[in-house]
């Protein structure tokens, strides 16, 4: 066989990364000396890698972030009352694989959104696929939805989530018809997937935002008694930009 045939058959196989790293080898002479077992070892690392980079690449596009923030810049300062070693175990993303939620919870300005992103952006990294949606734009896709045809869909595609971000929870009124699409949504994921909201609503007026006592009380009992709360203080981050 060729090289050339070698080549064509790897761009077949779509294994690229493999193939650069390949011609990497024959180009540098000191790779003779290894044995063609650790060649081969080398070569699918590369391969590996690289498809692993790219995958957590397409998952934090996908989750589609309103903003660029890494875990590792979480601010700590003393007045935003951040137990860093829980933040920090958190980031580990073990309460995603045991299916528990997140309420990031703080006054307007207080770093909610940043800290939602970060928890996604890290949890996209350990391999989890993130959707991030604010509330009055997921109600919207679901009330689309369920007019055009789309919301068992859609309610499918929600539930294969790993974990859906929910920004600016109960911060404007919602209809009947929301509450129930919500809690539609959440009834594929409770015991399925995890959920983090960020609401600069206390936990305490969410049932009385929610226009039937009945779905309010479905909708926080899937949210909310297997939440781990981050409450967030100090002086708007706006201000301090």
């Amino acid at each position: 066989m060729s090289v050339q045939v070698l080549y064509d058959q790897l761009i077949e196989l779509r294994l690229p990364t493999f193939l650069e790293a390949l011609r990497e080898q024959q180009a540098n002479p000191q790779y003779t000396e290894l044995a063609f077992e650790d060649r081969l070892a080398l070569l699918t690392d590369h391969e590996c890698s690289r498809r692993h980079e790219n995958r957590i690449q397409r998952n934090i596009k996908s989750a589609v972030f309103p903003m660029q923030a890494a875990f590792e810049d979480i601010d700590f300062s003393p007045a935003r009352s951040l137990d860093r070693r829980t933040i920090l175990e958190l980031g580990q993303c073990n309460w995603i694989t045991s299916r528990h939620n997140i309420l990031v919870l703080g006054p307007t300005g207080s770093g909610k959104s940043f800290i939602a992103s970060a928890f996604g952006n890290v949890a996209a990294r350990h391999g989890f696929t993130v959707r991030y949606q604010r509330t009055s734009r997921l109600l919207h896709a679901l009330t689309l939805a369920r007019a055009d045809g789309s919301f068992t869909a859609l309610l499918r595609s929600l539930a294969k989530t790993n974990l859906l971000i929910i920004d600016d929870w109960m911060r404007n009124p919602i209809t009947l018809a929301n509450a129930q699409d919500i809690l539609e949504a959440l009834d594929d994921r409770f015991g399925h997937t995890a959920t983090l909201i960020a609401s600069q609503v206390p936990v305490s007026d969410w049932h009385l935002r929610i226009p039937d006592p009945t779905l309010a009380d479905a909708i926080l009992d899937r949210l909310v008694h297997n939440a781990q709360r981050i409450e967030l203080k100090g002086e708007s981050q706006r201000k301090l930009i």
